[in-house]
């Protein structure tokens, strides 16, 4: 049956509305970073100065606090890969079990994750607070006498690794609902069958579940670590980058860039940050196919 010109416009009048949210809030915020990313401008004054790539320049060879954030994001996101993740897929295997209350942990699990950042790390600087925090207070109680005013996130040693684990914390449940969702979309009959050849419970989950799990894990990293490499609230709201820069971020750099009047330069940072991602991501989706391919 052959469309008319009629009906084709009327398709496309039903697209027009998402194609203009996407033109307004997407597509012209992108092409206006890359605009702004090679002037230097305070975000103020009318006047912009045309300064080609050097801010480019002098981001990648030339500021080093910009590269030390962005190794504290590795941490962050390794730390989230493995302990966060490797978590997630335990606890998601346990309530795939038919265990009781199986509802009631799905619940409790997903919750951090929909909490307000801010509010989550303002709660866990009161935990982690040198004087009155409840950790130091845990600690004393059970013969640790040397954390009696430790300040976690104060010390150069601990900050970035208390912000990490309350980064885990808040973040597993995201990877818990993915990879359960996952999981129950796994025959049951393969289980059975492979109980009859006699496989047991690692043989299963390395011949059955792996394998048929790798595009969930593939959506699960890929939104681990554009999650974490992105991470601002909690950094914000807990250390906002002290002690001494030693938790800054990208995001938290090219914030603190904008507040003092560096929109330019600002802008051409989040667009190396930006490139890094989606680097990451793809190199990501790659390893995925050629895992995929080769199995």
């Amino acid at each position: 049956m052959k469309i008319t010109r009629k009906e084709k416009l009327g398709n496309f009048l039903f697209v027009v509305p998402a194609l203009v949210l996407f033109l307004v809030f997407s597509l012209y915020p992108i092409l206006r970073t890359f605009e702004l990313s090679v002037f230097e401008w305070n975000g103020i004054d009318k006047h912009m100065t045309f300064v080609w790539f050097e801010q480019y320049k002098h981001i990648l060879f030339n500021n080093p606090a910009f590269w030390k954030s962005m190794a504290n994001a590795g941490i962050i996101t390794l730390l989230a890969l493995t302990l966060q993740n490797g978590l997630a897929l335990i606890l998601a295997l346990l309530v795939t079990k038919n265990i009781k209350g199986e509802n009631i942990y799905r619940t409790i699990f997903f919750l951090p994750p929909v909490l307000s950042g801010i509010v989550v790390g303002l709660i866990w600087k009161f935990v982690f607070d040198g004087n009155f925090g409840i950790l130091n207070h845990f600690l004393v109680n059970i013969g640790f006498a040397s954390f009696t005013d430790f300040a976690w996130l104060s010390e150069i040693k601990t900050a970035l690794l208390s912000v990490g684990v309350v980064h885990m914390w808040k973040g597993f449940g995201y990877g818990f609902i993915i990879l359960l969702a996952g999981l129950q979309t796994i025959p049951v009959e393969l289980y059975e069958a492979a109980e009859v050849d006699g496989a047991d419970a690692w043989q299963q989950f390395k011949n059955i579940t792996f394998p048929l799990l790798i595009p969930i894990f593939t959506i699960v990293t890929i939104l681990t670590i554009l999650g974490s490499m992105q991470i601002f609230d909690l950094i914000y709201s807990m250390t906002r980058g002290g002690p001494a820069g030693h938790t800054h971020v990208p995001i938290t750099k090219i914030y603190e860039y904008m507040s003092n009047g560096e929109f330019g330069y600002s802008t051409a940072m989040a667009v190396i940050f930006g490139m890094v991602l989606l680097v990451i991501s793809g190199a990501q989706i790659y390893a995925s196919k050629k895992l995929n391919y080769d199995r």
